[in-house]
């Protein structure tokens, strides 16, 4: 199940809203000066592109929140879409109805936020579908951007994409640096297994010979990183050929374009720090109108 992070996500509004508003409970010089507080309006919530949206329940955090800031009356918020579904250009995400200065001094927060999710879940849902069929799937890593984590990781569902570790506590991950200051795999494997018995390990390879080592110290998930497929076809072969079951997953310098000649070489992730470090984001607009009401 793909839960919304709400808890997160409420600091995260909060913190956004301090940004703009200069603190709590802040100030929109703009609006504040030329918006009575008792004029109300429509806005539409609008795609101004193809994709796949995420985050739609920050619409109604954002808004609340602004409400209860500035003192005005709710800003009602009806949704036509929800967090995975496809939309195209000029769609009709969601409707405000409510104070117009709430709306305006609200506008910002929200459309970083969910463009910034949807952007996210869109390119998570590029590489999904280039991988439908060879049994592989798509993991996000730690690239995220600091403080929206979750929130990106929760994107990433939203688009099809599987989350690896959510941070360094939860799951140890033995790169290059760690074997170094080791001395070897295998040291470095039996350092964290002695040490946090319950905790999976994780252990990056850069040959066949290393990814057997490490299976032999008792590693049963690789990360093969920076492997042409060609090479990343041997390791696997040479990996499955030990009779352990062992997860394997391609990573470093993978392409959209590459993706499916990576995932046929029989592995069972590909990582892609770029669906949460360099997705553009899903422009989405608000347009406000006038209130018939």
């Amino acid at each position: 199940m793909n839960t919304f992070p709400e808890t997160r996500a409420q600091v995260v509004v909060e913190g956004a809203l301090d940004e703009d508003l200069g603190g709590f409970p802040g100030l929109d010089v703009t609006s504040s000066a030329i918006i009575p507080p008792t004029q109300r309006s429509t806005a539409h919530v609008v795609a101004r592109a193809d994709g796949v949206v995420a985050g739609i329940p920050l619409i109604s955090l954002v808004f609340r929140a602004v409400t209860e800031r500035i003192g005005s009356r709710e800003v009602a918020v009806e949704l036509h879409f929800e967090d995975g579904d496809a939309v195209r250009t000029g769609d009709v995400i969601g409707i405000l109805r409510g104070s117009t200065r709430a709306i305006l001094v609200g506008e910002r927060t929200m459309l970083n936020l969910i463009s910034r999710l949807s952007g996210v879940a869109t390119q998570t849902r590029q590489w999904a579908d280039a991988l439908e069929g060879t049994g592989a799937m798509v993991l996000d890593t730690r690239k995220t951007t600091p403080g929206l984590r979750a929130l990106e990781k929760y994107a990433v569902r939203c688009g099809g994409g599987t989350n690896k570790r959510m941070g360094l506590y939860d799951v140890a991950m033995i790169k290059d640096n760690h074997k170094l200051a080791a001395g070897s795999v295998s040291a470095a494997f039996d350092a964290v297994h002695g040490t946090y018995p319950a905790v999976d390990i994780q252990v990056e390879v850069t040959t066949s010979a290393e990814a057997l080592e490490a299976v032999s110290a008792g590693a049963r998930f690789l990360l093969c990183d920076n492997m042409s497929v060609d090479q990343l076809r041997s390791a696997v072969e040479a990996v499955r050929g030990t009779g352990e079951e062992v997860q394997i997953e391609a990573t470093g310098g993978l392409t959209l374009a590459a993706a499916r000649a990576y995932a046929e070489t029989g592995v069972d992730f590909l990582s892609v720090g770029a669906l949460t470090h360099s997705a553009p984001i899903l422009d989405i607009a608000l347009d406000l109108v006038p209130d018939k009401t």
